[in-house]
């Protein structure tokens, strides 16, 4: 795929002196903290000490006065109180989170999670009942709910109490339930929006303790649970978001819950853990039951409190996830022979694909898959229950919640937020859709849209490669969205001991003319045959021809030996 490579704007001349003077770093790294909004000593403090005291009164949240009071007279009174979350990751470690908690002074409690393929997203109908018929009063829905105002309305009549707590965009009415947290809402002064759902889940929590003044320490060993789900569901890695991350990670460096540990040991970390392990190797594995079978499994795993029993239930989820990988290669073979047969009549701007007989569990996972192969906002279709219901993943800055809205005509429900989201609709109106959703694409997508971007921090010499920079960038984590991990460009450089690995990498050494340093490169992906035929770029990097490459700065570790290498994004000749 080809990217298109941008720098990120420099500061002035004076600014980046003076936080270079006050905070001791050379003009390069001033410049990469400036343009993460740090821009003073005590800004810089902040950013490189996170502290838990700047967490923000939960209590700023809209309806969380009523939500707490609702709680109290629920155990005063002796209520079963039900724990409601989404299958996917972020619902299982907040309902695992809450859950935990409640039960810690409380024992009339229990969870539900909703089969994915009879229930579907989100509080169902049966959910509902099931509360009912069950004698629960109070129902607490984490990371859903937000656009739930029937099953309210049902839930109501059936003397059901609900607080939800999402982080979704919500709909022009909310439902009526007891409060309503969510930090998007109109009206809702939380000085900070983007928490996962997780996240709001633990701010409920945080006000539980507060009114009931206990220390706030005891909840820290949640936050493993919640660096989890802000990981996973790609939430910006921001203000308090930062900071119940940054501790998040040494929890589960240090000390993690039994199902945490017991999934470490299954996808064989035994690095320190950040926010890429989690994305690609925890999060799919917790993911993997809710995809194929039932998510309730994942909740029995992250509330495991015996590490031999976490283990076993750690491994029958990781028998899930390898069958789940097969489905997904699979469908996105499938998925990209679609493509190349449209792409041969039509050029299209986005990807609507339906295929009756695709697996539901992993179509969210195909969708990535083709943006990772074509770049456009791209929506994966199969039936489920008579109904055609997908889930769609967009390219950077495009909208496609909004763009799925202009569709409403079409759909039954949808739901979600700026990348992604989820919908269904009448299996017949999908031809329709598919032709709706394309005008809406081609008239709201620029230029900008078509081609990934990489955003170039700033341009190195090789020999300012050394650890002194790297302790730096290194305190920079942790890296997501909205911090993320800082590419450098090196340019007018040649390669020396080229060597390919496994038929796909590259590994050699990058030179650069007047400078000493010669570090190691690997480049993923850099030499697959299947991209590649004729290894023209091989041949190229053998030829010593001069080329400029972004790059990530990483440490690596061999026979106790340490180093610092650049993991190359894109490669660019002369």
């Amino acid at each position: 795929m080809e990217y298109v490579w941008k720098q990120k704007p420099r500061a002035s001349t004076e600014l980046i002196e003076q936080l270079g003077r006050d905070i001791n770093v050379n003009p390069i790294l001033a410049n990469m903290l400036i343009n993460r909004g740090v821009e003073s000593y005590e800004t810089a403090k902040n950013y490189f000490r996170p502290s838990l005291s700047q967490l923000h009164d939960p209590f700023l949240m809209k309806d969380m006065k009523e939500a707490i009071d609702r709680i109290e007279i629920a155990v005063d009174q002796n209520e079963k109180i039900l724990v409601y979350g989404d299958y996917d990751v972020d619902g299982t470690t907040a309902v695992a989170l809450v859950y935990s908690f409640l039960q810690t002074f409380y024992d009339k409690i229990d969870f539900y999670i909703p089969d994915r393929y009879k229930e579907g997203y989100g509080i169902s109908d049966k959910g509902v009942r099931f509360a009912a018929e069950n004698d629960y009063k109070l129902v607490i829905a984490l990371d859903c709910g937000i656009k739930a105002i029937e099953k309210v309305n049902l839930a109501k009549e059936l003397g059901v109490d609900f607080i939800i707590c999402d982080h979704h965009t919500p709909g022009e009415d909310l439902p009526k339930a007891v409060a309503v947290l969510d930090a998007k809402r109109n009206d809702c002064q939380y000085p900070y929006k983007e928490l996962s759902g997780a996240g709001v889940g633990f701010k409920l929590i945080q006000a539980l303790a507060k009114r009931r003044e206990i220390d706030e320490s005891i909840l820290y060993p949640y936050l493993d649970l919640l660096v989890v789900s802000i990981a996973a569901d790609i939430v910006p890695i921001t203000g308090e978001n930062r900071i119940l991350a940054y501790y998040g990670l040494d929890r589960i460096n240090n000390t993690p819950r039994p199902g945490l540990k017991a999934l470490m040991l299954s996808a064989k970390i035994e690095k320190e853990i950040g926010i890429s392990d989690i994305v690609f190797k925890i999060g799919p594995r917790i993911n993997a039951s809710g995809r194929l079978e039932h998510a309730k499994a994942s909740v029995e795993l992250l509330i495991s409190t015996d590490l031999n029993l976490a283990i076993e239930r750690a491994k029958l989820v990781d028998e899930v996830n390898t069958t789940r990988r097969n489905f997904d290669e699979n469908i996105t073979k499938e998925a990209f022979e679609m493509i190349a047969e449209r792409e041969a009549s039509v050029e299209w701007n986005s990807t609507v694909l339906f295929k009756e007989d695709w697996h539901k569990g992993v179509i969210g996972i195909v969708a990535s898959r083709c943006i990772e192969k074509y770049y456009r906002p791209t929506i994966i279709l199969t039936e489920s229950n008579g109904k055609a219901t997908g889930s769609a993943r967009s390219v950077v800055d495009f909208d496609i919640y909004e763009a799925i809205a202009e569709c409403a005509g079409l759909l039954d429900q949808f739901g979600g937020h700026k990348y992604a989201a989820g919908l269904t609709l009448p299996v017949e109106n999908v031809p329709d859709f598919q032709q709706m959703f394309e005008s809406v694409v081609k008239s709201r997508i620029e230029e900008v849209h078509r081609k990934p971007v990489i955003e170039i921090d700033d341009e190195l010499l090789l020999d300012q490669i050394n650890y002194k920079f790297y302790n730096i960038l290194k305190q920079m984590a942790p890296f997501g969205p909205g911090n993320t991990e800082p590419i450098l460009r090196i340019s007018q450089a040649y390669a020396e001991n080229v060597i390919i690995l496994k038929d796909k990498h590259l590994r050699f050494n990058i030179v650069q003319d007047g400078q000493v340093t010669k570090p190691v490169c690997l480049g993923f992906g850099l030499a697959d045959r299947a991209k590649d035929p004729d290894h023209t770029i091989v041949k190229m990097l053998q030829g010593k021809m001069r080329f400029d490459i972004v790059a990530e700065m990483r440490e690596n570790f061999f026979r106790d030996k340490s180093s610092l290498q650049l993991y190359v994004k894109d490669i660019k000749f002369d």
